[in-house]
């Protein structure tokens, strides 16, 4: 049975890669995990492939316990592993309850690796990774502390993972966009504490940019020019540099 699984898929860049990858791509199942079981069902009425829907809770490591339990019954061949659950909230690391922060760290970083290393003993080669990264994995961030650390976490992680998988023939690839209109918004923002965005992207043109880098071989995909400028300006200039610029195009002197 050849699956794709897919976390985060009741939202944001989980379901566009649902959608996108049921497109292009033939499966006899796929897996979709999230908390909400209802908007995963729901996905059945636009995917040909058919749909498992997994309700868990990947800050809770009982859930990692299901996941290994059924792979085990099933014995799928993963073609394609997607760890698109995360979240982030922009305020102060002091006025961010740290029960908040620990659940990013768990859900961003935690449960990508967890995923990660149940899935792989299940695919062959050609299978793939993609690992929701973002433009904060380049440089640290004030106010959004945490977030960005996680997520540059997950780009170090996955190139590596690239490098060590490469003899079994699994790719990895981290996606890093910019700011992406998705739910994800909706939860991070409480306040102005940030304030700036430079420009907005769709999640499909995230996607399907993604699919095609992941056709030539990259280990990390990023979304247009002026990202692009942006990674390659983090790696020349001193971070105390580039965090003050951040600063004060949030207003934050």
């Amino acid at each position: 049975m050849k699956i794709a699984v897919i976390t985060g898929a009741s939202s944001g860049m989980g379901r566009e890669f649902v959608r996108e990858l049921d497109k292009d791509e033939q499966f006899d199942e796929l897996w979709l995990i999230a908390r909400r079981e209802d908007r995963l069902i729901e996905l059945q009425q636009e995917t040909r492939a058919k749909v498992r829907a997994l309700s868990l809770d990947l800050t809770q490591s009982t859930s990692f316990d299901t996941y290994s339990t059924l792979l085990e019954q099933e014995k799928p061949e993963i073609a394609v592993l997607v760890n698109a659950s995360g979240f982030g909230r922009f305020k102060a690391f002091m006025e961010t309850p740290l029960d908040v922060q620990l659940d990013m760290i768990d859900l961003n970083d935690k449960a990508l690796v967890a995923m990660s290393y149940l899935s792989i003993p299940y695919m062959q080669a050609g299978s793939r990774i993609y690992q929701m990264g973002s433009m904060s994995s380049f440089q640290p961030v004030p106010y959004i502390n945490v977030y960005g650390a996680s997520k540059a976490f997950v780009l170090s992680f996955s190139r590596a993972l690239n490098v060590e998988l490469k003899h079994r023939g699994i790719r990895v690839m981290a996606v890093c966009p910019g700011w992406i209109q998705t739910e994800f918004f909706s939860h991070a923002i409480s306040d102005n504490t940030i304030s700036f965005f430079n420009r907005y992207y769709g999640p499909n043109q995230v996607i399907v940019k993604a699919l095609r880098d992941m056709k030539k071989g990259k280990d990390v995909s990023i979304l247009g020019f002026p990202e692009r400028l942006q990674v390659f300006g983090t790696k020349l200039l001193p971070h105390r540099l580039v965090m003050k610029i951040w600063c004060k195009q949030q207003k934050h002197t």
